[in-house]
């Protein structure tokens, strides 16, 4: 059975809770923050165990291209470009947005556009 790294990190850390351990110690032994210690803490508490063992995704930075990403796709397609750099300068010339071609070739690999 498959169990999330943070979904066992969170039940050892109920049980250390559970015990009496303070937060400070808890923190340190779980390898959660205190903030996150404490948010646990404060869940048990409430009696809102289920939400403990939810896992939230989404929670890194959103691309800057995300807005614009239809508009440089039909732009790719209209227009031939020979390198992911001359679609990083287009990117940068047109949207103000400077990219490096690792981020364009990213971003045409969610397309499904090679190059």
């Amino acid at each position: 059975m498959f169990m999330p790294v943070t979904i066992a990190k969170r039940i050892v850390c109920i049980v250390i809770l559970s015990i009496g351990v303070p937060v400070e110690e808890s923190s340190r032994i779980c390898g959660f923050c205190q903030k996150t210690v404490s948010s646990i803490k404060k869940k048990l508490e409430a009696n809102e165990i289920d939400a403990l063992f939810v896992l939230r995704g989404g929670g890194g930075r959103r691309s800057p291209l995300a807005d614009f990403k239809s508009a440089i796709v039909e732009e790719v397609n209209q227009n031939t470009y020979q390198t992911k750099q001359q679609i990083a300068d287009m990117i940068l010339e047109k949207y103000g947005i400077k990219v490096t071609p690792q981020a364009v070739g990213k971003l045409l690999k969610k397309t499904e556009l090679d190059y």
